[in-house]
């Protein structure tokens, strides 16, 4: 299954919730709070066969706490 990393901006404040919040999302493997451009990085194993609004980095998108997203998607390994 292919993997990708997110890259997450949250709102001021939010990074815990967010965290939580990401922990209990299927297809989100490891999540960590980074000092940097971003607040957040989560790994995650996409779903090619999804449709598109529902594969997991569109629900992480959708969140309400979430400013801005960069999505890394894994060429080799």
């Amino acid at each position: 299954m292919p993997e990708a990393f997110i890259l997450i901006n949250t709102t001021a404040g939010a990074e815990a919730k967010v965290v939580e919040v990401l922990k209990e999302m299927e297809g989100v493997e490891e999540v960590h709070v980074v000092y940097g451009t971003y607040d957040i990085v989560a790994r995650v194993n996409i779903d090619s066969t999804s449709k598109p609004k529902e594969d997991v980095t569109w629900r992480i998108k959708r969140m309400s706490e979430i400013q801005s997203t960069m999505t890394l998607v894994v060429a080799d390994s």
